[in-house]
């Protein structure tokens, strides 16, 4: 999966240029021209690095960064700037930037430096990711092939799913009996967290749970308010 880029640069032009590059680099780029976009971007989506110049109008780039980190403390952030003051230079550091670069600067500058800060600052993958098969009860789900199987009847009987319904169920599945947010599914399967994406998750967690009725031991519960929880009841204690 690509790196995500949350790049903010209010010269169009330039941000363009940069956005492109990026992207023949297999980033995922999202640009935003002010400190107010990039702020609604950043909370809308899910990113792995924010790159952001440092005088833009509405929101400087010292403020979106002190935001962002509100937000999450641990997103890296790359300064872009035309100013070299020692105290411009300070500033960003303070607030946590993870790099800096004074404009005008080399493209491949800024690659090599945003594959040091991900290099840098990605966490160990989480063990469960690479977990592909799933047990839920009387069925058996393999993500890769997207095929949900009951093993409960006479005979096997198998649901082929879509993208999204199997990627759906595969974070219900390394959530079982527990919580899943709301916010965190919309996020990462719809990329962004609003109400018509939220209508579309609920039309599919009602597909989910037409695929998952053949066992009355499994029932996908909607907690108000947070999320949804994929329960097998045989496995949870009264």
């Amino acid at each position: 999966m690509a790196y995500r880029i949350l790049l903010v640069e209010d010269d169009q032009n330039f941000g363009d240029v940069l956005r492109s590059y990026l992207e023949m680099h297999e980033y995922d780029v999202t640009l935003a021209t002010d400190g107010e976009e990039g702020l609604k971007a950043f909370k809308k989506g899910e990113y792995d690095l924010c790159i952001t110049d440092v005088m833009m109008p509405k929101k400087d780039g010292f403020s979106l960064a002190r935001d962002i980190r509100e937000e999450n403390t641990e997103m890296p952030i790359i300064f872009l700037t035309a100013k070299t003051l020692k105290e411009d230079v300070l500033e960003g550091f303070k607030i946590g930037a993870d790099d800096y670069i004074t404009k005008p600067f080399n493209s491949e500058e800024l690659l090599y430096r945003v594959m040091a800060v991900l290099k840098r600052t990605q966490k160990a993958p989480d063990p469960k990711e690479e977990i592909k098969e799933f047990e839920i009860a009387s069925y058996h789900f393999n993500y890769p092939l997207r095929i949900l199987t009951y093993n409960g009847g006479a005979e096997k009987t198998k649901e082929k799913l879509s993208p999204k319904e199997a990627h759906l169920l595969r974070m219900f599945c390394m959530n079982k009996n527990n919580v899943l947010p709301r916010s965190e599914a919309l996020k990462k399967i719809w990329g962004e967290d609003n109400y018509f994406t939220a209508r579309s998750m609920d039309v599919f967690v009602t597909k989910l749970r037409k695929y998952l009725a053949e066992d009355s031991d499994i029932e996908i519960v909607n907690i108000h308010g947070n999320g949804f929880r994929l329960l097998v009841k045989s496995e949870v204690e009264d």
